[in-house]
């Protein structure tokens, strides 16, 4: 009832455009670093190991099967490397095993972007499931009460994407710097490299971001043109 040529304008053909483009330059910084040796001949687990001894951070390591499915799991104290991740001695390699140490490093010193945004998971995971169908009830049913706790549910979501953005170049900022400081920049390669590939990898949360505010403003209009007729 309410998908409209506004929706499709304003939010869906917007949000398709970034996330394919943020997609695009995922997989060209990946395919071009991901074949060019780092110059320590370090793989993801091995540079991985490096951080851990340098920089006292403890946690596991692990295997995912998911192509580009690296990540730091806080709550299992476990970083999860690709296959490619963890047995290529690449430059990509190497950028993407440090970011997920950037998160590791986030927690071990208690981040103040992370404390914020870890307080708002319960309300996103609340919102993710909720959100759109109060929002849609309410107007259905013309009780604005619902919508607008819809709309409060999803601002939630909201602000934990634009607070994401930042925890992820701080991650990234944080990865350049460690591996600065334990000798692993060999070369104006392997600093040009990692920065093309953390940067655009910054891209698909940068996407994410504005599609989930260009998604809000719509709902938003909704309701608050729901309450205007009123």
């Amino acid at each position: 009832m309410y998908f409209d040529t506004n929706y499709l304008l304003c939010v869906m053909l917007p949000a398709l455009l970034l996330s394919g483009l943020a997609q695009m330059m995922v997989r060209n910084a990946y395919s071009t670093w991901s074949k060019r040796a780092n110059s320590s001949g370090l793989t993801g687990v091995d540079t991985a190991r490096q951080l851990m001894q340098k920089y006292g951070l403890n946690v596991a390591l692990e295997g995912t099967p998911q192509e580009l499915g690296d990540h730091f799991d806080p709550r299992g104290q476990v970083v999860r490397f690709s296959p490619g991740v963890a047995r290529q001695p690449s430059v990509a390699s190497m950028a993407i095993a440090a970011h997920e140490f950037g998160h590791v490093q986030q927690y071990a010193q208690n981040s103040p972007l992370i404390a914020v945004r870890g307080f708002l998971i319960p309300a996103v995971q609340i919102g993710s499931n909720f959100s759109y169908i109060l929002i849609i009830a309410g107007l259905l049913m013309n009780v604005l009460a619902l919508s607008f706790l819809g709309l409060v549910l999803f601002g939630a979501a909201v602000l934990f994407s634009i607070l994401t953005l930042p925890v992820e170049l701080d991650a990234s900022r944080r990865a350049m710097n460690m591996l600065d400081g334990a000798g692993l920049l060999r070369s104006q390669e392997d600093r040009s490299g990692a920065q093309a590939v953390l940067r655009a990898a910054a891209m698909t949360y940068l996407a994410a971001m504005v599609t989930s505010i260009l998604q809000f403003a719509y709902y938003a209009m909704l309701v608050l043109g729901g309450r205007s007729r009123d």
